[in-house]
């Protein structure tokens, strides 16, 4: 009786052991994560909005995860190539992606892209937002909106506006400048917000609109001259600089965020662990005041305040698309 006492109770450990992947998959449970380095695909060129965020956030991250953050840019084609890398990747939380606006702007940009901005993302949180800004060369004779439009109309097509590429959020936005204000300014792109902003304190450009985190370097030196935020309030880093809206052209808002998505059907506690881990880290007193400091107001949104807030996006800027004409293919 011992003997077959014994053999039940194997038997039932035995059962147990094994039943316990099926248990814990029921209970929604996942294995240790992280276990291996994260590689984080920033799809745009270093020195950027979004790369400079996302450099500021990962070391901490890294500390909290207990896995090192590894950026990865991977520019291209106004962020489609990197983001199709994230899109394609296996949805086990060790390949991310750090964004911007031009994520939700690019569905309604490109006819045919190789993922679907919604379904293919799960979405983790919005770093934060920031306005962009109109900056000009200082050898412009201009030191206002109202001078700029007034040189801009003597001189239609004479000014020349950098970007961060065709259809991406600065060209985007400048020709919703052009429309609202009833002027034409040519187009100038280049490959990422770096490189424009080297052409515009060249004097190879004239005016661009980039975000404020990046021009406040710029600004402090004197290399560039700010002419208005493009937010319906002004921006706490810049509050001597009015707003496009108070400069004259009523309405004017457009307004970037910077996010971190994941591969869709990443497990949920991946994502949870992940916008935990994000979300205190942007709370951090140190952290918090560096993004203070580059304009950044702090954001935070649960995933799927960030899937409202992409198809929002899709709406709003959907209809600037079709009634500017603008396309990138």
């Amino acid at each position: 009786m011992k003997g077959a006492g014994y053999k039940f109770g194997l038997c039932t450990l035995m059962g147990s052991v094994l039943l316990t992947p099926l248990w814990a998959s029921a209970q929604g449970t996942t294995p240790a994560y992280p276990t291996r380095p994260i590689r984080a695909i920033v799809p745009f060129p270093a020195g950027g909005g979004i790369d400079t965020v996302i450099r500021i956030l990962g070391p901490k991250m890294s500390e909290s995860l207990g896995q090192q953050l590894i950026i990865d840019n991977r520019a291209g084609a106004s962020g489609t190539l990197g983001t199709e890398v994230v899109a394609k990747s296996a949805p086990d939380g060790y390949t991310l992606l750090g964004t911007f606006s031009s994520h939700s702007q690019n569905q309604i940009l490109y006819r045919s892209l190789p993922f679907d901005t919604v379904r293919d993302f799960a979405s983790i949180t919005v770093f934060g937002t920031v306005p962009n800004i109109l900056v000009s060369n200082p050898s412009l004779p201009v030191k206002s909106v109202k001078e700029l439009v007034a040189l801009a109309k003597r001189r239609p097509g004479d000014i020349l506006y950098a970007s961060i590429g065709p259809a991406s959020p600065s060209h985007l936005t400048a020709e919703l400048f052009n429309s609202m204000a009833g002027v034409k300014t040519t187009h100038v792109p280049y490959k990422g917000a770096a490189p424009s902003l080297v052409a515009l304190v060249s004097g190879e450009t004239q005016i661009t609109f980039t975000t404020v985190l990046v021009a406040v370097p710029y600004l402090k030196a004197n290399r560039l001259r700010a002419l208005a935020v493009t937010s319906l309030k002004r921006s706490s880093a810049l509050p001597e600089v009015p707003t496009l809206d108070e400069a004259g052209i009523p309405g004017f808002d457009s307004t970037a965020w910077w996010g971190l998505l994941a591969p869709a059907k990443t497990p949920k506690p991946i994502i949870d662990r992940l916008y935990n881990v994000t979300t205190a880290t942007m709370k951090l007193p140190e952290i918090r005041a560096r993004l203070d400091q580059l304009g950044a107001e702090p954001a935070g949104h649960t995933p799927e305040a960030f899937d409202q807030l992409i198809r929002d996006d899709i709406a709003k800027w959907g209809k600037v698309v079709k009634a500017l004409g603008i396309t990138a293919d």
